[in-house]
Formats: structure tokens, C-alpha cells, sequence
């Protein structure tokens, strides 16, 4: 009977898992990784292309617009074949682009770059990443789905991934702090762009049918595809779902830029501060990761999303008392919060991207994995940049500025109201993972 399944790809084999294991270990490994040089990129606009405040905030949003156009990414992926093959094609697609762009900026840089041409190769690379993070999203969408959800094996695939960016990211912060001091810029794009061509070779030499991935019904074209995306898209479960997953993130009005400012202008923490609070909140992602797969794969994502939902609320308010100085008078340094709670809130927002991708990939209807993550990815990217221009608003409108902050307190109030107000309408979110699948 196994070797039955196997010929449906169903059920790799020890070795086949090993080889999916490799390659989308190093994708997400390397994904996590990215904020090494991005580490670098802010201080050599600052410090070498000499751009204010107000040019960085726009270029770092602006770069990221590859990332709104990942559905097509996933359409393109899922319909048109390279040499017989639809995933691993594109990872090293997206590898090369990555590469080819932080190689180029480090010899462009030896000279006078202008931001607009600095734009243009960060934007390139976006693109990569963006494509390469489509083909690993479909991968495991794809394995998710050829595998028993009543099976202990269920989510593993997932949470492994969420571990390999987790570490990624870990290893990408403290480098990247302790890199900062020691070289250049150019030295940490240098290091990066090698790693992507190191992830190229790997990719490459894996063939695609060595990871016996589930068989798409037949080489559809695009137009195909998208029309079977569309249908997806209509299922109530599906649509409800992404609907009140990225409507949980947009009605939140960030305001990260001006707690910034109030922890660097105000309190005069260090630098090397903020960037030890990253690699807590990454090795809290890791514990995450680790905790679900081994605890709570079985608790139905709606509960675990709704709990999720409710903690990023007690967290904020959680920074009202420390801007009341609360904290303070209890004999907890600024700089233990920063660390911990500081570092803790910030990546409490993608733990329920875990849960839900889970759920996503049971729904999804075989044959769009790719377009289908992709598209939700895309709605989280959109509702990220909608959540930015509400921050700014409000911080406009309630008279928070880089030197007055008193403000602040009410606007983490309101920040924390609207992270309750989506628990109200979860129950547009399945209450437990779809038991049979469309093929």
C-alpha cells in the first residue's frame, strides 16, 4: 500500500523527505537570513548615500511593492513549466535575481550610487525573494496537503520551515549587529550575495521529480490557472478566511516608527539594544515553532489565532504602562522591557501566520497551492502597508511627533481597542481544519 501511494505522491520516501528538507531548509534559512543585509542597507544610505529620515522611510516601503505582486508570482508558477518542472525552476530563479542584484550593488557602490539606481537593484531583489518565497510556499502547501491530517505528521513539514527562518533570522540579527562595527556595507552585501549563489547551486541540483511532489492535474496555462484561483477564491471557508486574516492586521494602526523614535529619541536607548530585542523576538519565533509542532498541532486554529489575536492586545496595553513609566517605578529597566516585551510584540504579529497557513493549505483546492499562498501573502503584505498609513495618522492627529509624545499612551490604546475589535467576527475563520480535500 505505501508503494502504492508513493507512485501517487502521496507519501515520500525517507530519502525524498530528506531532499525536501534540504531545499526548502535553505530557502526559508536564507529568507530569515535577509535581514543581514538589510541591517547594512539602512546604515549605508545614512552614512554613504546621505539620505534624511524621510527618504529612507520611502525607499524602505517602496522596495517592498514586489512583495503585493506575489499572485502572480504563484499564477505564473503553478501554470507554466520550466524543463518539465514549476517549483524548483523558480526557487533558483529567485536566488539568481537576489544575487545578481547585492553582487551589482557592491561594485556600483565603489563609486557615487544615486538612491534611484540603489532603488531599482533593492527592488530587483525584492522580486527574487518574492518569487523564490512563492515556489517554497507552494512546496509546502503542496506536502501539507498530500499528507493525513489525522496523522502525527500533520503541520510538520510547516513548523520546520517556520524553524529554518526562525534561525535564519536569529543568526542574521547577531551577525549582522556584530558585522555592523567591524565592515563595511559592502563587505555584509558581498557575504549575502555569496550565500544566494550558494542556494542557486544547491537548488539546481535538485531535480524536481526527487521530491515526488503531488501531480498537478495537467500543464494548465495561466488564464486556466487564474480562473481556478478565482474559483478558489469563492469558496466562503477560503475567502472568509483571508478576508478577516488581513482585515486582523490592517485595522491595526502600527505605530513601531514612533515608538521608535520615543525608545532611540526619548529614552536614549543604544542601538545594540534595539538590535538584541530582534534576536529575542526571532529565537521567541524559533520556541514558537518548536512549541506548536510538538503541542499544539492538534488545537484548532481558530482558537489558536483568537488567543494570538487577544495577546498582541495585552501586549500593547502592556506599553501603555511602560510609557506611564509603570515599569519603571517596579524596578524593571527600559532596556529589560525593550528587550523582552519590545521584542516579543514585534514578532507576535506573524505567529498567527503559522496556524493559518495550515488551515489555508487543507482548504485549498489541488493544482493552485502556489497562487493561493501567494495571494494570501499578498493580502498580509497589503494590510501591513495599510496598518503603516493608519500609524501615521493617528500619530498625526493625536500630535505625536519626534519630540512630543504625549500623545503616545492614548494612541496605544486605541492600537490596542482595534487588535481586539477582529476577535468580534472570527467566526469567519473555519473552527477546525477542512477533513476532506478537493482534488
Amino acid at each position: 500500500m505505501s508503494a502504492k501511494e508513493d507512485a501517487k505522491g502521496r507519501r515520500p520516501g525517507k530519502g525524498k523527505a530528506k531532499w525536501i528538507r534540504i531545499l526548502l531548509g535553505v530557502g526559508y534559512w536564507v529568507q530569515g537570513f535577509r535581514c543581514f543585509p538589510w541591517m547594512a542597507v539602512n546604515f549605508f544610505l545614512k552614512d554613504s548615500v546621505k539620505v534624511d529620515s524621510s527618504t529612507l522611510q520611502i525607499l524602505q516601503n517602496s522596495v517592498n511593492l514586489p512583495m503585493v505582486g506575489k499572485p502572480i508570482y504563484g499564477v505564473v508558477s503553478d501554470a507554466v513549466y520550466i524543463s518539465g518542472q514549476h517549483r524548483v525552476p523558480y526557487i533558483a530563479i529567485g536566488a539568481f535575481l537576489q544575487a545578481m542584484s547585492w553582487l551589482t550593488i557592491v561594485i556600483l557602490s565603489q563609486s557615487n550610487i544615486s538612491v534611484v539606481t540603489l532603488s531599482l537593484y533593492l527592488l530587483l531583489s525584492n522580486l527574487g525573494a518574492s518569487v523564490a518565497e512563492v515556489a517554497n510556499d507552494a512546496i509546502v502547501a503542496e506536502m501539507g496537503k498530500s499528507e493525513n491530517s489525522q496523522s502525527a505528521s500533520s503541520g510538520e513539514l510547516q513548523s520546520f520551515v517556520w524553524m529554518a527562518s526562525s534561525v535564519g533570522g536569529v543568526l542574521g540579527n547577531l551577525l549582522g549587529g556584530a558585522a555592523i562595527d567591524r565592515f563595511s556595507p559592502q563587505s555584509m552585501f558581498i557575504f549575502f550575495g555569496l550565500l544566494l549563489v550558494l542556494q542557486f547551486l544547491i537548488t539546481i541540483s535538485v531535480p524536481e521529480r526527487s521530491l515526488n511532489l503531488p501531480k498537478s492535474p495537467s500543464n494548465v496555462g495561466i488564464r486556466k490557472q487564474l480562473s481556478e484561483l478565482s474559483a478558489a477564491l469563492q469558496k466562503p471557508e477560503i475567502a472568509y478566511s483571508i478576508a478577516w486574516f488581513a482585515a486582523s492586521y490592517a485595522i491595526i494602526p502600527a505605530l513601531t516608527g514612533t515608538m521608535f523614535f520615543y525608545q532611540t529619541q526619548y529614552l536614549k536607548i543604544d542601538a545594540a539594544v534595539l538590535g538584541i530585542s530582534k534576536v529575542f523576538g526571532q529565537v521567541v519565533t524559533l520556541l514558537w515553532g518548536i512549541i506548536y509542532n510538538r503541542s499544539l498541532k492538534s488545537v484548532q486554529p481558530r482558537k489558536l489565532i483568537e488567543t494570538i489575536q487577544a495577546t498582541m492586545a495585552v501586549f500593547m496595553i502592556s506599553d501603555v504602562l511602560f510609557i506611564k513609566g509603570i515599569y519603571r517605578q517596579m524596578g524593571v529597566p527600559d532596556s529589560i522591557y525593550i528587550v523582552v516585551f519590545s521584542g516579543v510584540l514585534e514578532v507576535l504579529f506573524f505567529f498567527k501566520i503559522l496556524p493559518f497557513s495550515i488551515l489555508i493549505a487543507q482548504l485549498c483546492p489541488r493544482g493552485c497551492e502556489g497562487s493561493l499562498m501567494a495571494f494570501v501573502m499578498s493580502a498580509v503584505a497589503l494590510a501591513f502597508i495599510v496598518s503603516g498609513y493608519l500609524g501615521v495618522a493617528l500619530a498625526s492627529y493625536l500630535g505625536v511627533t519626534g519630540n512630543d509624545f504625549s500623545g503616545l499612551p492614548l494612541g496605544l490604546l486605541i492600537q490596542a481597542v482595534c487588535t481586539f475589535l477582529p476577535l468580534f467576527s472570527s467566526s469567519w475563520i473555519p473552527d477546525q481544519k477542512s477533513k476532506t480535500r478537493t482534488e
